[in-house]
Formats: structure tokens, C-alpha cells, sequence
């Protein structure tokens, strides 16, 4: 008998260690990600970023899950209920989730979070700010924020739109005014002056202006009529060539270039003749923002042991960014954008 109690003793204790081992206490390690406003299937920003988790689970055998925002009020919810589910690390989604995560991480500093297009500090002008307008003062330790140079990306876009155009027209819009968003359109602007000033071109960008900081808005990342919209009205003034930089929105501007054979797009976040395949007949090329390889390598990070917080930056040079395959290009743009590329890894040409 002694030695049946003997062998429970041992079991229970080993099943004990098992369990010390496993994330979240106990089990496998658990991923949650909360989503911005586009939703999950977005086919751009969310649905990127939730392709690291979904390799995350298949090669490194994590639990992952998201929730859905559909208002802003949403994200503290949504966050403290990962916080609740004992999740080991919780990714959040985007710029307007700054100061929700930065509270959650410093009200629950053995809770690891990682946050894509934001980092800490945010804060810079009135203390006092810090939790209302702005998140942190200061780096946060159990924070990794994921940030991305698409400027550089969307510089090459820009170029490869102005020796793309019919019309001499191309025009850019967002769904939102905020940095994220503003940086893809400064970027597709400044590829277009140097394709302007290389070429003796005059290329116009309608629907945007860094000169005046400024441009067209949607102020929504999820209305397909939006996107419509907006790409009609930029046909009208004589583009043929358009940038959404809204999400979901920016499949209502494929749509209506499609339905009219008036206009191509180009897509962001992802290869948008892969995640919106049905478009690919009017996609001239996608501004990558590789966010899945981002969340997924913070991911092993915290599985491993090795997670920091501070700031992840992608660019053309780590390949955090870049341009998928301009259609129809010829073999001279083809060598230009290479060789722009090689320039702005080199620091030959500033994208401002």
C-alpha cells in the first residue's frame, strides 16, 4: 500500500511540473489578438496580422484566437478579457489601440503584449496626457511595439504608378487621418516626385498633400460604398490609377474599377492579388506591410523566453516591407525599382 501511495505522490508531483511548464498556467501557450475596426476578414490590415498567430499555431503548437472590435469601446474589454483568460501574450491591432494597451500592460506587468503600428513612449508633450491622449512616458518592458517604414515601400509604389499612368492623374485616399494610415500616402506621394523629377514628368497625386498635411478620408475603414465612392470621383477628375489605404474600403474601389475597366488599384497591408484574388485583373501591385512575420516572430519570442519589450522596426533593407509584383511592368521599370529600392536601403535616396 505504501508503495501505491508512493506512486500517486510521484505522478501528482510530475503532473505538477508538467503544468509549471505549460503557458498561461498551465496547458499550451495561449495568443489572443484584438482586432482594430476592419474586422478579421478584412483582407488587409487585421487579416495580415492574424496570419502570424495562424502560423504560430501550426508551427509552434499555440493556442490563438481573436476578438472582433466593431467600436472603439470594444478594446479595453476586449483586451482585459485576455488578461482574464490568463493568455501569455495578447497582440493588439493597430494605432487607436495605443493608450488601452499601454494601460492594460502597466496595470498587469507579467502579462506580455505586443502592439502593431505604435510603440512607447507616445508621449511627449503634457505629462498629464499620459492614459487620456497618449499611452506611456516611457518604454514599456512587457510591451513589443511592431512599427513599420511603409513610406518606403509606398515610395516605390508611387514611382511605379507614375510610369504606369495613362492619364498623367494618380490618387491616393485613407480611411482614417492618423500616422499609420498618412504614412503610406506621404510615401506614394514622394515616389511620384522623384519619378516626376528623374523623368521631366508631371505626374498629378490627387487626394493627398504633404506640402499641406493633408488629404481625402473616408473617416471609416469598412464602408465598400466609401471605397466606391471615392474611386469614382477620383476617375472623374481624371486618375486612373488609385491607393486605398482603408481596409475593407478599398475593395468598394476594386469593385468599381472592375465593374468599369476606368482604373487599377494598388493594395496595402498584403498582396491583394492573393488575400482579394477576385480583383487581381484590375491590381497594378500591393505596398506590403509584413505584419504576420512581425507578430509571429514576437510570438516565438515570448514562447521562448527571449521576448523584450521596446520597438520592432520594418523596412526594405529586413524585408519588413515591400512591393509586390508590379503588372505589366516592363523590363525598365522593373530594373528601376530595383535599383530605387537598392538606393533607399542604401540611404542614396531619402524617402521624405
Amino acid at each position: 500500500m505504501k508503495k501505491l501511495y508512493s506512486v500517486i505522490a510521484l505522478l501528482i508531483v510530475a503532473s505538477l511540473a508538467l503544468s509549471a511548464c505549460g503557458g498561461g498556467g498551465g496547458g499550451a501557450f495561449k495568443v489572443g489578438m484584438v482586432t482594430d475596426l476592419g474586422g478579421i476578414d478584412d483582407k488587409s490590415f487585421n487579416a495580415t496580422a492574424y496570419k502570424g498567430i495562424e502560423r504560430a499555431v501550426a508551427d509552434l503548437s499555440v493556442e490563438g484566437k481573436f476578438l472582433q472590435s466593431t467600436q472603439q469601446s470594444d478594446y479595453a474589454k476586449n483586451i482585459q478579457q485576455f488578461i482574464d483568460e490568463n493568455n501569455d501574450l495578447i497582440v493588439t491591432v493597430g494605432f487607436l489601440l495605443g493608450v488601452d494597451t499601454a494601460t492594460a500592460a502597466k496595470a498587469n506587468p507579467d502579462t506580455k503584449f505586443t502592439i502593431v503600428d505604435y510603440a512607447y513612449p507616445d508621449c511627449f508633450g503634457d505629462p498629464a496626457d499620459e492614459g487620456k491622449t497618449c499611452g506611456s512616458t516611457t518604454e514599456l518592458p512587457n510591451v513589443l511595439g511592431l512599427v513599420f517604414s511603409t513610406d518606403q515601400a509606398a515610395f516605390l509604389a508611387g514611382y511605379a504608378a507614375a510610369a504606369s499612368t495613362k492619364t498623367g492623374k494618380v490618387a491616393t485616399f485613407g480611411g482614417i487621418n492618423i500616422p499609420p494610415v498618412t504614412i503610406f500616402m506621404k510615401g506614394f506621394q514622394a515616389g511620384v516626385n522623384h519619378y516626376n523629377s528623374g523623368m521631366g514628368a508631371a505626374v498629378e497625386v490627387l487626394g493627398w498633400d504633404t506640402a499641406a498635411n493633408d488629404g481625402a478620408f473616408t473617416g471609416n475603414f469598412d464602408s465598400l460604398d466609401d471605397g466606391r465612392s471615392f474611386a469614382e470621383s477620383f476617375v472623374q477628375e481624371g486618375a486612373d490609377i488609385v491607393m486605398p489605404v482603408a481596409g475593407p474600403v478599398g475593395l468598394g474601389s476594386a469593385a468599381y474599377c472592375q465593374e468599369t475597366g476606368s482604373c487599377k488599384i494598388i493594395g496595402v497591408d498584403t498582396d491583394w492579388t492573393v488575400s482579394a484574388s477576385e480583383y487581381t485583373d484590375v491590381i497594378l501591385t500591393s505596398v506590403l506591410k509584413n505584419m504576420d512575420v512581425a507578430v509571429f516572430d514576437a510570438i516565438k519570442a515570448a514562447k521562448d523566453g527571449t521576448f523584450k519589450g521596446g520597438v520592432y522596426s520594418g523596412t526594405l533593407a529586413n524585408n519588413g516591407v515591400g512591393l509586390a509584383a508590379v503588372s505589366g511592368a516592363s523590363a525598365e521599370l522593373k530594373a528601376a525599382l530595383e535599383k530605387l529600392q537598392a538606393d533607399i536601403v542604401s540611404g542614396a535616396v531619402k524617402v521624405e
